[in-house]
């Protein structure tokens, strides 16, 4: 017999699990798809559980946004780097980017993959004896392109997007730059200096790299100004400096008396960091509208959230 009295039992009120509220219920598990199924069978067959039920709200969220508001991307390199660039086009295309900005690691890659049909060096290999990033034919056309801003005026986006066209690059096709300027959305390229292969070549003016970036900064406080209560703002894979720049641009545009407060953000990325979550997902909605976080990888999650686009508003 035991030295310690337990709890009596006995007295313990129940009631029926009728009266209970459950947070799970068969009509929402997941159904297996047959070897026919449709994107559509698979997209309704998924559990409406957690990160599902929030991917389906935003899509709902773009799908208006595509109709009644502005649709921001922004993003890293990653995204072209996983082979991502002919979806980013085709929602460019579609109407649901309506402005997309990036860092400089991205137009370089851009600007490889139009030019050479290839990009994204071994970085551990190439660092050895000093190779890395000295790829001559991406910096003197890097170079070219930004020298050139200063006199024309233009950001660093247009201009490269520009210089493509020019050099008659031959898988343009391919180019984010390129095509964005063809739509006529704006490709803005927010640079750190310092920070890309192509500052490591000689004759690049860092006062026009800065001016040229700077100016994009402008046109990207300007999409931000036009974001509304029914608008989607999307961070993908960048994990310092787009949320950053984002931030200052909002304030800014709030500043400056812009009703920016209600709208919907999203970061997705493989791991989720301190910035975006702060500074895309939960600063900026503050004030009204809903932020979410998706953790994938973007070679996955950004052609399922592509698929799932046009499954629900059409091409």
């Amino acid at each position: 017999m035991s030295r310690f009295k337990t709890i009596d039992l006995s007295k313990v009120r129940t009631y029926p699990i009728g009266d209970r509220a459950s947070k799970v219920e068969r009509a929402v598990f997941a159904s297996p798809v047959s070897r026919q199924a449709t994107f559509a069978d698979f997209w309704e067959s998924l559990p409406d559980f957690l990160a599902v039920h929030d991917l389906r709200e935003l899509v709902g969220r773009m799908v208006r946004a595509r109709q009644a508001a502005t649709i921001v991307w922004m993003m890293g390199a990653h995204p072209l780097k996983v082979g991502l660039s002919r979806i980013l086009i085709d929602l460019m295309r579609s109407g649901f980017i309506s402005a997309l900005a990036s860092h400089g690691a991205f137009a370089v890659h851009d600007c490889e993959i139009a030019l050479f049909g290839q990009t994204s060096e071994d970085v551990a290999d190439s660092i050895r004896d000093g190779r890395f990033g000295m790829a001559k034919e991406t910096g003197e056309f890097f170079v070219k392109a930004v020298n050139s801003t200063r006199e024309k005026k233009i950001g660093l986006g247009e201009a490269l997007g520009e210089a493509l066209i020019r050099e008659k690059a031959p898988y343009a096709a391919d180019s984010v730059l390129v095509q964005g300027l063809e739509a006529g959305l704006p490709v803005t390229i927010h640079v750190a200096i310092g920070t890309d292969i192509v500052h490591e070549h000689p004759g690049l003016s860092g006062a026009a790299l800065g001016e040229a970036s700077y100016r994009d900064f402008l046109v990207f406080c300007e999409q931000i100004a036009a974001v509304r209560e029914q608008s989607v703002v999307l961070n993908v894979g960048s994990a310092v400096l787009m949320p950053e720049v984002f931030l200052k641009a909002l304030a800014i545009a709030r500043n400056l008396g812009h009703p920016c407060h209600g709208f919907a953000t999203a970061n997705f990325d493989m791991i989720q960091h301190y910035r975006p979550l702060q500074n895309v997902v939960e600063r900026p909605t503050a004030t009204g509208g809903k932020g979410y976080a998706f953790t994938g990888h973007h070679e996955i999650m950004i052609p399922l959230l592509a698929a799932a686009l046009k499954q629900a508003g059409g091409s």
